[in-house]
């Protein structure tokens, strides 16, 4: 789930691969890379720098590893207002 997920609530944002992951922490010179194997799922960010993502998209981290769509809408939308 957190390869679509994570792309979804990107795109949602605005926001391109590389400025995401800067803005995430991660080193400008592989940001857009990372960020592209990790939409993909050649790679999984571990739990931390899921939860950097999140906070930068403003979403809560359980997001993206909620199976169902539905509830991933709800708990964003939950979190938005809450926000």
């Amino acid at each position: 789930m957190l390869p679509h997920r994570l792309k979804e609530a990107r795109l949602r944002a605005g926001l391109s691969q590389q400025k995401l992951g800067i803005l995430a922490g991660i080193d400008e010179a592989t940001a857009s890379a990372r960020m592209n194997q990790y939409e993909r799922g050649i790679h999984t960010p571990d739990f931390a720098l899921a939860c950097k993502l999140a906070a930068v998209l403003n979403i809560p981290a359980c997001y993206f590893y909620t199976v169902e769509d539905d509830l991933a809408e709800v708990v964003a939308g939950w979190f938005a207002r809450k926000g």
